[in-house]
């Protein structure tokens, strides 16, 4: 069977992968909104990063371009199953044919290619040239709520989604472990823009704030547009010297404590 053949066959991967990614991201994100927003709002709110409300209309838009971008994902999933039809991925269906060693590793660079994969076309996006055909619609939230999580335009959508293509073509890789590479990622994500600095006061001068990012790692971003680029790990904004120089400064005034400096070997960017 051809390619374009394959194609034909399969459309209806289209509805499938839009509905499995808008399931995991309206569920992760209003369940997080509830218990963010509502349940705990009152008892949280000394440790919401951004003062100003999240407004409905501003919320509302950022689900609307999320929702946009779901369908962006149902594409590349129908693309990424016809990949696999033809032979040209590196996905397989018996998990004994590499083990239960594998199957975690392969967790565990899935989400090491994403974190790279991640910094590399986000800071490429904040190129002036692109900025505003590719990535302004993500950065229309200032003050970041959950569902700002798939809030991209089309072009950025098909950005994002392009890595599970890229995962299946260069990793040995069995479904179930890409399932739970996909909800590591819409949970980190959802996290991320959840608007609230959850991590304790010590974190960011702690060997483990080295390796993960905070809320206010990426909320800061949002604010200041030319900062912060990775996702989940902090080693790539060490590394290229792109972490805000009062993140530090910033994760402080949202847990409630006095200024505190930056760990002397962590690399920074000029900021406003």
């Amino acid at each position: 069977m051809s390619f374009f053949e394959t194609l034909a066959k399969y459309w209806p991967a289209i509805y499938i992968s839009a509905i499995e990614s808008g399931t995991r991201y309206i569920v992760v994100a209003g369940l997080t909104y509830l218990l963010l927003y509502v349940f705990f709002a009152r008892w949280l709110a000394g440790r919401k990063i951004s003062r100003k409300p999240n407004s409905f209309g501003r919320m509302s838009w950022e689900f609307v371009y999320s929702m946009r971008s779901v369908v962006v994902y149902g594409i590349v999933g129908w693309f990424t199953v016809v990949c696999i039809r033809m032979g040209w991925t590196q996905f397989y269906g018996d998990i004994h044919k590499f083990g239960w060693p594998w199957f975690l590793v392969s967790i565990v660079l899935a989400i090491l290619i994403h974190d790279t994969h991640f910094y590399w076309t986000h800071r490429l996006m904040h190129h002036p040239k692109l900025f505003r055909w590719i990535h302004h619609t993500h950065h229309l939230s200032t003050n970041p709520s959950p569902w700002a999580t798939y809030s991209f335009s089309v072009p950025e959508a098909f950005v994002q989604a392009s890595i599970a293509p890229v995962i299946f073509f260069i990793l040995p890789i069995h479904p179930l472990a890409f399932l739970t590479f996909m909800f590591w990622q819409v949970g980190f994500s959802v996290f991320g823009h959840c608007g609230y600095e959850l991590y304790p006061h010590w974190f960011v001068r702690s060997w483990l704030g080295r390796i993960f990012n905070t809320v206010t790692h990426h909320s800061q971003h949002h604010e200041v547009n030319r900062a912060n680029f990775s996702l989940y790990f902090n080693y790539w904004d060490l590394l290229m010297g792109t972490n805000h120089q009062r993140y530090a400064e910033r994760f402080s005034e949202a847990v409630g404590e006095e200024v505190a400096e930056l760990p002397a070997k962590r690399a920074s960017v000029p900021g406003t």
